[in-house]
C-alpha cells in the first residue's frame, strides 16, 4: 500500500513538472519568434514591411474602395511612434477620370495590428489618426483641371486641416481652354498660400454624412477670372449656378459657420479677342467674412457677407451682402461704399470693354443699395464726383482721333455726359437709378458688378 502511494505521488510530481516545463518552453519559443521578427524588421525592413505590410494596405484599400487603385512605392513603419511612412503613392480611379500622386505621406495613431488582421478600413480605425502629406497633385482628367498642395496636415483628434500652397487651375493654356468650345466660357484660377480649417466633425465626414466645420481661414489668396466675351453664350447650356442653387444642388450636407479671407486679391477680366489685352477689374487687400453657409435645412437660413478692400488698388471699398437660402429664384441684397478715387483708373476696364476713355475725373465718394428679386436688380447709387471727361473710342482701332468719334465725343460731352455731380445749395444731386436683369450667361460676380455699373451709367450718362 505504501509502495503504491509513493509511486502515485511520484507520478503526480513528474506530471506537474512537465506542465511547468512546457509553459517555460512555450514562453521561450514565443520570445525567440518575436525577437527574430523584431530583428528582421530592424535589419531587413524592406523585405518584410514592403513585402507584407504594403500589400496588406493596398488590399485593404481595394476592399473598402473598389472603384480605385492604390499603389505605394515604399513603406516604412516606426513601431515606437506607431507611424507608417510612405513614399510615392499613386491613387487612380479605374475609369481614368481621376488620379492622385503624393510624394511623401505619414500616418500616426492608427491601430495597424487590427487593420492588418481585419483587412478593412473603417471610420473607427481613424478616430486617433493624424496625416501629413507633401507634394500632392490631383488631376481631374475629364474636366482637365488640376489641384496642387505643397503640404497637407489632417488631425482627427484636433478636428483640423492645414494646407499650404493650394492651387486650382486648368491643365491646359487659356488658348486651349477657350478653343474647346465655340461658346462663351469662364476660366478660373485659385491660389491659396495658406488654409486652416477648424472644428471639423470628422465622425460625419468619415461616414459620408456631410462636411461640417466651425471655421475656414484663408490667407493671401488670389482668384483670377477670365471670360472670353468674343464668343456668344450657348443658349442650350445650363446657366451658371448662383450661390443658393449651388448649395441646394449638393447631394451631401454642408455647413460652414464662418469662412474668412484675409489679405486676398480678385482679378476679373474680359477678353474680346484671342491674344489681346483683357479688360480688368481688381479688388486688392480684401478682407472677407462669410457666415452661415449651409444647405439642406428647412429653416430660412441666410448667408451674411462682410467685405472690405481696395477697388482698382486705389479706392477703399466696403460691402455687405445677405443671401437668403430659401427664396424664389435669385434673390439677395447688397450695399456698400467707395472712397475717393481717380476715375482714370477705370480705363483698364472701360477702354477695352466699353470703348470709353476717361480723360479726367475724381470720385469723392459713392454709396449704393441694391435689392435683387428673382434675378432683377433694383436700387440707387449716390456718387459725388468732379471734372469728368469721357472720350468715345473706335471699336476697331481703339482710338478716338476719327472724325466720327470726335463728333460723338463732342455730343456726349455737351449733351449727355454729366461732368460734375455734387450736392447743390439744397443738398440735391443726381441719384443713379439701378434697374438691371441678369442674363442667363452671367456668373454671380459678373451680375453683381454689372448691376452696380448700370447705376454708374445712369448718373454719368452712358
Amino acid at each position: 500500500m505504501k509502495r503504491f502511494a509513493n509511486k502515485h505521488l511520484h507520478h503526480i510530481n513528474i506530471k506537474g513538472f512537465s506542465r511547468g516545463k512546457i509553459a517555460v518552453i512555450t514562453s521561450i519559443t514565443l520570445s525567440i519568434i518575436l525577437l527574430i521578427f523584431a530583428l528582421s524588421l530592424l535589419f531587413f525592413p524592406k523585405t518584410y514591411i514592403n513585402g507584407f505590410l504594403k500589400s496588406r494596405i493596398e488590399d485593404a484599400f481595394s476592399v473598402s474602395y473598389p472603384k480605385y487603385s492604390l499603389k505605394i512605392s515604399e513603406v516604412k513603419f516606426n513601431a515606437l511612434k506607431n507611424r507608417v511612412e510612405c513614399d510615392l503613392i499613386f491613387l487612380t480611379q479605374k475609369d481614368s477620370s481621376f488620379s492622385c500622386r503624393i510624394n511623401k505621406l505619414s500616418i500616426d495613431g492608427i491601430g495597424w495590428i487590427k487593420l492588418l488582421r481585419d483587412k478593412n478600413f473603417t471610420p473607427n480605425s481613424l478616430t486617433k489618426a493624424s496625416l501629413d502629406a507633401k507634394g500632392i497633385i490631383l488631376n481631374f482628367n475629364k474636366e482637365q483641371n488640376q489641384i496642387r498642395f505643397g503640404q497637407l496636415h489632417f488631425s482627427v483628434p484636433d478636428s483640423e486641416i492645414d494646407a499650404d500652397s493650394a492651387v486650382f487651375r486648368p491643365l491646359i493654356t487659356d488658348k486651349q481652354f477657350f478653343s474647346k468650345s465655340k461658346f462663351r466660357n469662364a476660366r478660373y484660377i485659385f491660389d491659396f498660400p495658406k488654409i486652416r480649417i477648424n472644428g471639423i466633425e470628422y465622425s460625419k465626414l468619415l461616414t459620408g454624412d456631410g462636411f461640417r466645420v466651425r471655421s475656414i481661414n484663408i490667407s493671401g489668396s488670389s482668384i483670377d477670372v477670365l471670360v472670353n466675351m468674343n464668343k456668344s453664350f450657348d443658349k442650350n447650356s445650363p446657366s451658371p449656378l448662383m450661390p443658393d442653387f449651388a448649395l441646394a444642388s449638393m447631394k451631401d450636407t454642408l455647413r460652414i459657420d464662418s469662412l474668412q479671407l484675409m489679405n486676398s486679391r480678385l482679378d476679373y477680366r474680359e477678353s474680346y479677342s484671342i491674344g489681346s489685352k483683357a479688360a480688368l477689374i481688381t479688388f486688392d487687400k480684401v478682407q472677407l467674412l462669410a457666415e452661415g453657409i449651409v444647405n439642406h435645412t428647412g429653416r430660412r437660413d441666410t448667408i451674411v457677407i462682410h467685405a472690405k478692400g481696395k477697388f482698382m488698388n486705389t479706392s477703399n471699398m466696403k460691402l455687405l451682402m445677405t443671401i437668403p437660402l430659401v427664396s424664389p429664384g435669385l434673390s439677395f441684397n447688397y450695399s456698400g461704399s467707395l472712397g475717393q478715387m481717380d476715375l482714370t483708373d477705370l480705363n483698364k476696364f472701360l477702354v477695352i470693354a466699353e470703348n470709353h476713355l476717361i480723360k479726367s475725373g475724381m470720385l469723392q465718394s459713392a454709396t449704393y443699395k441694391i435689392n435683387v428679386n428673382s434675378g432683377n436688380a433694383t436700387g440707387f447709387l449716390h456718387a459725388a464726383y468732379t471734372n469728368l471727361s469721357v472720350e468715345l473710342l473706335d471699336k476697331n482701332t481703339g482710338r478716338g482721333n476719327g472724325i466720327l468719334n470726335q463728333i460723338s465725343s463732342f455730343i456726349a460731352k455737351a449733351f449727355i455726359i454729366r461732368g460734375n455731380n455734387v450736392p447743390d445749395k439744397t443738398g440735391a444731386m443726381k441719384i443713379g437709378v439701378i434697374k438691371f436683369t441678369r442674363k442667363p450667361d452671367e456668373p454671380f460676380i459678373q451680375f453683381v458688378w454689372f448691376a452696380l455699373r448700370s447705376g454708374v451709367g445712369n448718373v454719368v450718362g452712358f
